[in-house]
């Protein structure tokens, strides 16, 4: 094809360049890359080793006008540096990959502002269906979430009420559940460790569901500290380090998270302090990535894959609907004694 090397990358490609590079027409063109119309197999083929040669991808959204809508899952999450987000991309990457949709992402940072300028830069593209994190949204983002006429999924909470369809656990009985344990295994001079409740909700109502439990066996949460920004294993040991220094009586830490939770048991495993023996500890998420740590913790599973592959199930099975339904899936977290959690 010798009218490649004569195309000016500098501009992108257009119909026109895949017409001159084929020698068909660009109505020609047009109908092979959008599947319509009658068009031979060898024009179909010649037009289609040429868009590859060039590199040329179709404009679907300027294609699209037609039925307003393309073939993008608006995907909005807070972070990509929670380890707990890429397990519920894949868990809806698993089903989109069966179908013609494509997830796009976008991160709000745990920001509600953000949340809104990320999901109306999404819905401008007409995408056929959001998964969104979380429940809580600023009431521009519910009025354009409700004026969108697309299905729309929101995961990993169900302890509110949802704009169509959602996909999650109940964080204040995931809370409580830890709460029991941890009362049930003789735990009672108990720490918190936790991330700024105001950024995350999810963290709030385990939190929240925790203090709940822990009350109806006359029993206060006996000190806590907060941490703003990202959760790390450096975090949890700074933190961790507060908190025993403040109140070293302490018996157990209730950790926000996995990370926490492991930055916390390291440290007091370098500064000699028992583990579970003179202080029990627990994360929340389940994450693999800790298995090899010197103690297993205890934690919860929260389904985050299955999370993912239900939420874009409902999203695949009701492209080109107006709603999602309206569909509840509330799925239970496992509990994980692990090793830092004793058993009576």
């Amino acid at each position: 094809m010798s009218k490649e090397t004569t195309i000016n990358t500098n501009r992108p490609l257009t119909l026109r360049d895949v017409s001159e590079a084929s020698g068909v027409s660009e109505m020609t063109v047009s109908r092979v890359l959008r599947s319509r119309g009658d068009v031979s197999d060898a024009t179909r083929l010649k037009v289609l080793a040429a868009a590859k040669t060039l590199g040329y991808v179709p404009n679907k959204i300027a294609g699209a006008l037609a039925s307003q809508r393309v073939n993008l899952v608006a995907v909005i999450i807070p972070s990509l540096g929670n380890l707990v987000f890429p397990e519920v991309m894949t868990g809806i990457s698993e089903v989109l990959d069966e179908t013609p949709l494509q997830p796009v992402v976008g991160v709000t940072n745990y920001e509600p502002e953000r949340e809104e300028k990320v999901l109306y830069e999404m819905l401008s593209w007409r995408p056929s269906g959001v998964i969104i994190a979380g429940l809580e949204h600023t009431d521009a983002s519910r009025a354009m979430l409700r004026a969108a006429a697309i299905p729309i999924v929101e995961i990993m909470d169900t302890d509110g009420e949802p704009i169509d369809a959602m996909v999650g656990i109940s964080h204040r009985r995931a809370g409580r559940a830890m709460a029991r344990a941890i009362f049930e295994a003789g735990y009672r001079n108990i720490g918190y460790l936790g991330t700024s409740v105001t950024r995350d909700h999810r963290a709030r109502k385990r939190f929240e569901g925790c203090i709940e439990a822990l009350a109806k066996e006359g029993i206060e949460i006996a000190d806590q500290e907060f941490y703003d920004g990202g959760s790390g294993l450096l975090k949890g040991r700074e933190i961790a380090e507060k908190i025993l220094k403040r109140s070293p009586d302490l018996d157990f830490l209730f950790c926000t998270n996995d990370l926490i939770g492991a930055g916390a048991m390291l440290y007091c495993l370098d500064n000699g302090i028992d583990v579970p023996g003179q202080i029990g500890m627990s994360g929340f998420n389940g994450l693999r990535l800790l298995d090899g740590l010197p103690r297993k913790l205890a934690t919860m599973d929260a389904e985050r894959a299955e999370i993912g592959r239900q939420a874009a199930r409902l999203i695949a099975d009701n492209v080109g609907e107006s709603s999602a339904g309206g569909e509840r899936h509330v799925l239970k977290p496992k509990l994980q004694y692990g090793q830092t959690l004793k058993r009576k």
